[in-house]
């Protein structure tokens, strides 16, 4: 099993950040957090506080039409999950985060995180440069669910992230790609097919 992922490394890979500079700034806002399968992360309604880092564990983050769940985000170990809108805007959400798997986070509340931008312009330009990656990751999203065809998009997932077809509910993959369940469905069975240089 690979080691769990560390906020330290996720950061060091935007900018050149030193254990010291980790324990100096963060470390002491950092919230560790845990929830269990199925629980609630952050509600609709309610104005999300926290900027979440996965240390382990898979969660999603989804809105409600009607009686539908619509997926919008699937995160796995080091990566973000956050509703942005309500967090930077301080309004409430409108979207629910809740934990897939038993979930382990690395939490900085709203106001701390202020605080660590007004300590060091370093954190405050580290901030700048990882929300602009969430930006283009959203950009990117946006531009496949356009672009591409449901086949292009299932294959584009498995090539990527083959493991979650095991881990994540297929009734959330297939929201998640926005793909017809019984689709979904017809191109699981296909994927055994597929020879590497198709899934790449």
């Amino acid at each position: 099993m690979s080691p769990a992922p560390t906020l330290f490394n996720f950061l060091n890979k935007f900018i050149s950040l030193s254990q010291e500079e980790y324990d100096q700034y963060l470390a002491p806002y950092i919230k560790i957090r845990h929830f269990a399968k199925k629980e609630i992360i952050s509600h609709e309604g309610e104005i999300e506080h926290y900027f979440n880092f996965i240390v382990k564990g898979l969660a999603r983050k989804f809105y409600r039409k009607g009686r539908q769940e619509i997926n919008t985000q699937i995160s796995f170990e080091g990566h973000i999950i956050h509703s942005q809108e309500s967090f930077h805007n301080r309004i409430p959400s409108e979207y629910v985060i809740e934990a897939v798997e038993p979930v382990t986070l690395a939490s900085i509340s709203f106001d701390d995180l202020e605080n660590v931008f007004a300590l060091s312009q370093k954190m405050e330009h580290l901030g700048r440069l990882v929300l602009i990656a969430i930006l283009v990751l959203k950009d990117r999203r946006q531009s496949q669910l356009l672009m591409l065809t449901p086949r292009e998009r299932f294959i584009r997932f498995v090539s990527r992230h083959s493991e979650l077809l095991q881990r994540v509910p297929q009734k959330y993959l297939a929201s998640y790609l926005n793909i017809k369940p019984e689709t979904f469905s017809r191109f699981k069975h296909l994927v055994k097919n597929y020879s590497k240089a198709e899934l790449n």
